[in-house]
């Protein structure tokens, strides 16, 4: 049976390893940059308005946040990357602690769920965090945020420099999605429910 992502509810914030949740469930772990509009992508696919801290300047998620979905999964919210105007050794703290749930046996990544902006070639922190979900193995989705952003002839070619920019095959999947409108949302529902089933 599908999961329902309009039930759900935060569970949890994690500063260090110690707190990482490790109870067997699925989790699909969400990253991008500071800018990207991660918390509003995440809003919309749990039909909430303010679950996920959105911030008038970006880099407002300092920790890994576990939010539980019709308690069969947990949607993760890794902290946003490359832009947030923090002192380096916070932003080394950050690294560190995502380094450590990449690495970490006891959670499972089910899915993993890029949100990069479809305005803008990826950057080199983009390249860095597509890396790290190849290496863990798990299905990842790279989801173009900001679609709304775009006029229609410009999708296809925003599209393709993405494509390129990560290196991604005919097999790997790319979303072209607006948390301002909702486009994208069912199959991305879709996608992270299938790699429930695998």
């Amino acid at each position: 049976m599908a999961i329902n992502f309009g039930k759900a509810e935060f569970v949890r914030s994690a500063g260090a390893s110690r707190d990482f949740l490790r109870d067997g469930l699925p989790q699909f772990a969400f990253a991008g940059r500071s800018n990207v509009g991660k918390s509003s992508v995440i809003n919309r696919l749990l039909n909430r308005k303010n679950l996920a801290y959105v911030g008038a300047s970006p880099g407002k998620t300092t920790q890994v946040n576990y939010f539980l979905v019709d308690n069969r999964a947990y949607l993760v919210d890794l902290p946003g990357y490359g832009y947030a105007k923090v002192s380096r050794a916070e932003k080394e703290r950050w690294g560190r602690l995502m380094e450590s749930y990449f690495q970490d046996e006891g959670g499972r990544i089910t899915a993993g769920v890029l949100i990069v902006d479809i305005r803008h070639k990826p950057t080199a922190d983009d390249v860095t965090m597509h890396t790290w979900f190849r290496e863990t193995g798990c299905p990842e989705i790279v989801v173009a945020n900001k679609l709304d952003k775009l006029k229609r002839s410009q999708v296809e070619p925003a599209l393709a420099l993405i494509r390129e920019t990560l290196e991604l095959t005919e097999e790997d999947v790319l979303v072209p999605f607006s948390a301002e409108k909702g486009s994208g949302k069912e199959e991305l529902i879709g996608l992270l429910n299938r790699a429930c089933e695998r």
